[in-house]
């Protein structure tokens, strides 16, 4: 509204007609896009929170950046901290927390409202620094990563929606009202209707503020029960085996840049399964029963598996979706109870075949009984690579059977096993058309260099593992552009569980290279050239790599 007086000293003129004039939001208006910046960050927060509590228990955007403070903070400050809030000091830090993200998101609403995309910027920034808090903690997996990027998506845009909506109303607001025109009298002085686009506004930052509001009493639900089980999963002490690890043999690690190490961290190992949360397994209330064809059904808990004589075998496991060269595999040294031992007291009966593993989301596995009563170490597992499961990888028990993909042996979250018969009970994916045993295949990958990589002329080094689960690799060789093969050198293995690192390093000249492995088992068979896809019973054919030789 121009308030200005002609000829009166101090004021301006009027502009010139079609002279733009710079806008200013009303009061109200600044005070509305605040409430608009807190709404959008609060719901794509909460939105992540709620995908890390589905994906990521161990590891929110939350937990991520307060770890991050916490490690910051000089340890002054830190016990200041306790001194002043003792054991409410994580309280403290998330009310504190809580506060400066508010007062960040009030004031990206703002900016956003005086110059359009700067508020989204600002919460670009807020996803930065969640992303890169994620990625420094310890207890990073893959599955922690799209939270932080979701959080800040949806955030951005909120914000520029509930923005757009508030600047609607201004303009709208800003012009005189509809009416019949200056001859409707009377009529002019009655209050005009509130403008459409002032409840198109309102509508909107209410139905986002709900939206946020569900999803944050639910990611309180999902993180609150996963962060009770994971407090009692880092008291809880494993037994010593006893029946140790054999020791890796000298020499098994080629220790070449680009291939990885021969035991899997935890924070790395791949994880496939189908549950859309990750089950939160109180181990107090864990109960294991074995039932279906047996003399004897058995329930076991928790407390009772942990008494049992408990072994520790390094064993490599894969899943059947992985590709020709892919990294759905990873050997870890697990602790358990032997699955041989619990059947025993059980007493299959004549007949049995099978046994179909529960996880307590109902996921199914039929697993052959021959392979849980040989002398392979299938395990009840409690323990990866020294401490108790992660919650990702079955915490508290899972099953690891040597020899046999996934998704027909390696139920995590187990609660229960029914001996039966293949001809009476099926496993989640065998109606779904993969095969009913899934025996892993001999396979080899080659880890560098990588397909596609330039390398210098001269001696290259060439490395990567092979596997044959159960049986054991004897040899593995290359060739290039399909002339003779050449035998890399072999690693010893762990075990005839687990998988073998393999170097080799080939004199190339300056050109393009086709280099292709294979692997061959201590029984003398050679793992199958002709290429297959993943379905129905695992992939086949030899990892080729292309590599330019520059000089």
């Amino acid at each position: 509204m121009n308030t200005s007086q002609p000829g009166r000293p101090g004021t301006l003129p009027d502009p010139a007609p079609g002279t733009p004039v710079p806008r200013r939001p009303e009061r109200h208006a600044t005070g509305w896009a605040a409430a608009a910046g807190v709404v959008a960050v609060g719901s794509g927060l909460a939105l992540g929170e709620l995908a890390a509590g589905l994906m990521s228990p161990s590891l929110s955007p939350v937990t991520a950046v307060g770890g991050a403070v916490i490690d910051v903070v000089p340890p002054g400050v830190k016990d200041w901290a306790i001194s002043l809030f003792g054991t409410a000091d994580k309280v403290a830090l998330l009310g504190g927390m809580g506060l400066a993200i508010a007062a960040l998101a009030a004031l990206s609403g703002i900016v956003e409202l005086r110059r359009r995309f700067a508020g989204v910027a600002v919460i670009a920034l807020f996803g930065v620094a969640g992303l890169v808090a994620v990625l420094g903690r310890a207890e990073l997996t893959a599955n922690a990563i799209p939270a932080p990027l979701l959080a800040a998506v949806v955030g951005m845009i909120l914000l520029r929606w509930l923005v757009g909506r508030l600047e609607d109303w201004q303009t709208e607001a800003g012009q005189p009202p509809a009416g019949p025109g200056p001859d409707a009298g009377a009529a002019e002085s009655a209050a005009p209707p509130a403008p459409p686009s002032r409840r198109r506004f309102f509508l909107a930052l209410g139905g986002t503020a709900a939206v946020a509001v569900v999803a944050g009493v639910l990611a309180a639900t999902f993180r609150g029960a996963a962060a009770v089980v994971s407090e009692l999963r880092s008291k809880l002490a494993l037994p010593v085996p006893a029946s140790p690890a054999p020791p890796i043999p000298a020499g098994a690690e080629v220790r070449l840049d680009g291939v990885g190490p021969l035991v899997t961290p935890n924070r790395d190992f791949y994880r496939i399964d189908t549950a859309l949360r990750v089950p939160v397994v109180d181990p107090d209330q864990w109960t294991l029963t074995v039932t279906g064809l047996v003399e004897r059904e058995i329930s076991l808990d928790f407390a009772a598996l942990l008494t049992k004589p408990l072994i520790e075998r390094h064993v490599t496991i894969a899943c059947v979706s992985n590709e020709v060269g892919g990294d759905l595999i990873g050997n870890a040294r697990w602790l358990g109870w032997p699955v041989r031992e619990l059947l025993a007291l059980a007493g299959p009966k004549d007949g049995a075949d099978m046994v179909l593993s529960r996880s307590t989301d109902g996921w199914t596995a039929g697993t052959p009984l021959e392979v849980l009563t040989d002398s392979r170490d299938a395990l009840l597992a409690v323990g990866m690579n020294g401490e108790p499961l992660p919650l990702e990888h079955g915490f508290p028990v899972r099953l690891i059977v040597p020899g046999l993909y996934g998704y027909v042996s390696a139920t995590k979250w187990v609660t229960g096993l029914k001996v039966t018969r293949f001809a009476d009970d099926v496993g989640y994916w065998t109606p779904r058309g993969w095969s009913e045993q899934g025996p892993i295949k001999t396979s080899s990958r080659i880890d560098v260099p990588r397909d596609g990589r330039s390398v210098s002329a001269g001696t290259v080094a060439f490395g990567g593992v092979a596997w044959a689960q159960h049986t054991g690799i004897g040899r593995v060789e290359l060739r290039v552009n399909r002339g003779g093969w050449l035998e890399a050198q072999l690693a010893p293995g762990i075990s005839k569980d687990t998988w073998y690192q393999w170097k080799l390093a080939l004199p190339l000249t300056p050109g393009r290279y086709e280099v292709q492995v294979r692997a061959t088992d201590l029984n003398g068979v050679a793992q199958v050239e002709d290429r297959a896809p993943v379905v129905p019973s695992g992939a086949t054919g030899f990892h080729t790599v292309r590599v330019d030789v520059k000089s």
